[in-house]
């Protein structure tokens, strides 16, 4: 691994000698004063961004939390003239950095005028779990992201050249066959402590590529605890000098690409008989394809066009299908659920990059509201 820490030493934050800093954070901090991080989606739809403030009371909800602002014209959300956007807070978790009493804060994004911004997909996503919540819809995602040296190329790969072909390193053990578990097993634990739903996480099929899972949560809150173990994540990986990208393809050729596959069950599902209930799901979803592809990736599908191709356990952007056990389907139906007869599906067409929000509203349209 030396051609790993000398890509590390290229990293500005893996060179800070990390032990300075505990001799700060542990200065106590004053009564009754706590520091809260506001977190938000820029305008790019995929990358989050966030600041502090000290606050003088620890907030028991959301609708305590003071209303904040920043200026948008530097997130690509406001022109300069007028470039005030401003921040609702919506969910807290625990901080997982300073600790103590300390939090952070997922926000909306709202305009001057009292609209939301255009990334702000969340208003219309709550709308729509509110509509549908007497059918209880559980979700769960399995979130892949791939680890990146400060020059953009995987971690742990060869500056030159290519490491050996896919199949050892799935849920793979050992250091020539995995890369930096240190960060997954940070990030896993920080999502817990903070109070994001996480269930898991394994290797993925290309090396230097992971997965973790979110859920199984009801309505919006995956798309909360989803956006926020994002944001945990690309924290942790700052610490370390490495790059957490979610790129649906980051790297071309016979290479998996990323994604984020998309579990749904409502009560019926779940239910005894309940795969009746995902069979018509699956019909009213296969009816509206192109909406799907669209709403599954910030740039409208072009993201999922470099994914979905039809090789890399996918199926084409182009066809809709589905099928039992058959990880090259846009929807299948788990062995399990089928040998049960209830449960649940998973869609595989969301990408790495994909906002929650939005697939979740998409797939309640169609399975719930039948629009």
């Amino acid at each position: 691994m030396v051609g790993m820490s000398r890509t590390l030493e290229l990293s500005p934050n893996a060179q800070l000698n990390k032990t300075l800093l505990d001799k700060y954070m542990s200065l106590p901090m004053p009564d009754g004063k706590i520091q809260a991080t506001y977190i938000w989606i820029d305008g790019t739809g995929e990358n989050v961004r966030c600041k502090d403030r000290t606050l003088d009371f620890i907030p028991q909800s959301p609708s305590e939390l003071p209303v904040w602002n920043y200026d948008g014209s530097s997130t690509y959300q406001a022109e300069g003239s007028n470039s005030d956007v401003y921040l609702h807070p919506v969910t807290i978790y625990r901080d997982p950095f300073r600790r103590g009493n300390n939090i952070l804060v997922l926000c909306e994004t709202y305009r001057h005028d009292g609209r939301p911004t255009e990334s702000n997909k969340r208003k219309s996503c709550l709308e729509v779990c509110k509509l549908t919540s007497d059918e209880h819809p559980w979700f769960g995602i399995e979130q892949e992201y791939t680890l990146l040296d400060v020059d953009g190329r995987p971690l742990g790969w060869p500056k030159n050249g290519f490491p050996g072909p896919q199949g050892p390193y799935y849920c793979g053990v050992g250091a020539d066959k995995v890369y930096a578990r240190d960060i997954v097993d940070a990030h896993y634990r920080a999502c817990l402590y903070a109070g994001v739903k996480l269930c898991g996480t394994n290797a993925e099929v290309m090396p230097a590529q992971w997965e973790y899972q979110v859920g199984p949560c009801e309505g919006i809150q995956i798309g909360d605890d989803l956006w926020m173990s994002r944001f945990l994540l690309h924290r942790v990986a700052e610490e370390f000098g490495i790059v957490a990208t979610l790129d649906p393809k980051p790297m071309q050729g016979d290479w998996n690409g990323a994604g984020a596959h998309t579990n749904v069950s409502t009560k019926a599902m779940r239910e005894p008989g309940g795969i009746a209930e995902i069979e018509k799901a699956i019909a009213k979803l296969s009816k509206h394809h192109d909406r799907h592809i669209r709403a599954y990736d910030p740039n409208g599908g072009k993201d999922n066009e470099r994914r979905l191709t039809g090789k890399h356990e996918t199926s084409s952007i182009h066809d809709f299908n589905a099928g039992v056990a058959n990880r090259g389907c846009s929807i299948r139906i788990p062995r399990g659920v089928s040998d049960q007869g209830f449960g649940y599906f998973e869609d595989r067409r969301p990408s790495s990059n994909c906002d929650p929000y939005s697939v979740a509203e998409a797939i309640l349209r169609t399975i719930c509201l039948d629009e």
